[in-house]
């Protein structure tokens, strides 16, 4: 299976997709509501969205000075399109692999690999 259009290896690692799915709903976001909604330390999601950032996804904006300094991020609009694409793709690997199992009537009805079916009146345990 070839990888759809649109899929982003820069998007997809969880910690990153997360952060760009949480910004698609909405205009900016604090930098401690994302640290706190997705559960990061500080590090870590500087890291990613430094990540973002370079790669033109992200628009980080810092206001106020000492203590009171803040942190805001955004979606640009190559961020927006890049997850856009991101999540059709991801989408469309998910329909490619549902499509053959409806086709071929298997799925969920389908017994775990190394088992097999007890024949009825056999003995358990044998």
């Amino acid at each position: 299976m070839s990888t759809p259009s649109g899929f982003d290896e820069l998007i997809h690692p969880a910690t990153r997709l997360s952060v760009v799915a949480l910004l698609a709903s909405t205009e900016w976001a604090d930098f401690g509501f994302i640290r706190d909604s997705l559960s990061l330390s500080d590090s870590a999601l500087s890291k990613q969205l430094h990540t973002l950032e370079d790669a033109g996804y992200l628009d980080l904006r810092k206001e106020g000075s000492g203590r009171k300094r803040r942190t805001r991020v955004r979606l640009t609009e190559r961020g927006r399109t890049a997850f856009d694409g991101h999540a059709a793709a991801l989408r469309a690997i998910v329909e490619g692999a549902a499509a053959p199992a409806a086709a071929t009537g298997t799925g969920t009805e389908a017994e775990p690999a190394g088992t097999a079916a007890t024949p009825a009146g056999a003995e358990a345990g044998r």
